[in-house]
């Protein structure tokens, strides 16, 4: 019993994230709020915040013709009561005009969230992505791209090129975001441990 119960929570967490995905990506604003906790907050390379204002951004960037997409791979879901931790894999892929090129910027890395129980439900309560590789490639093959190799080293490894053309439309970069390795990270799994562990906030 307790076995299927324990699935059960997996399941319904695997369901908010893929929904967040979906929501979020299809610009379903309205049931893109249901996911998340009233606490939520998230933390991107361009935004960190609460979920309204990271909605109402998401939605003025839209309007400006901002192209951000999300692809799930796998998850691992960690359930300690009414709380979880959850680790999927993810791809940002994210379409613009770089240097006046027409490019498509690919980062493959985790979502790792932060979940509580909330009314019964499962909720967001932190996502804090971790950014593992990138690569940028112009739409057209047959186009030249010439990147600014100064400002491109400038970025962190595991996101160097969606920092690059997230930059060049205007936002601001977080530079110290987790990536497969280092010490941001390493806190990032403590942080998760403590979470479950029952501390009161992630």
């Amino acid at each position: 019993m307790a076995m299927n119960e324990a699935l059960n929570d997996e399941l319904l967490v695997r369901r908010m994230i893929e929904r967040w995905a979906l929501w979020r990506d299809a610009g379903d604003w309205e049931r893109f709020a249901t996911v998340w906790h009233p606490d939520g907050v998230m933390m991107a390379t361009w935004f960190q915040g609460p979920f309204a204002e990271f909605i109402r951004v998401t939605q003025e960037g839209w309007a400006r013709g901002v192209s951000i997409l999300h692809f799930l791979g796998g998850s691992a879901i960690e359930v300690a009561g009414d709380r979880a931790i959850a680790q999927t894999k993810m791809t940002i892929s994210q379409r613009g005009m770089v240097e006046g090129v027409l490019c498509d910027v690919v980062c493959t890395g985790r979502f790792y969230d932060f979940v509580a129980r909330h009314e019964g439900a499962w909720k967001l309560l932190l996502r804090q992505p971790i950014y593992e590789k990138d690569r940028i490639d112009p739409v057209d093959p047959a186009a030249r791209l010439a990147l600014d190799a100064q400002a491109l080293a400038g970025f962190p490894e595991g996101y160097r090129h969606l920092a690059y053309i997230q930059t060049r439309i205007g936002y601001t970069v977080k530079l110290d975001m987790p990536m497969l390795k280092g010490p941001q990270v390493e806190e990032l799994y403590r942080r998760g441990a403590r979470w479950l562990g029952g501390a009161p906030s992630p």
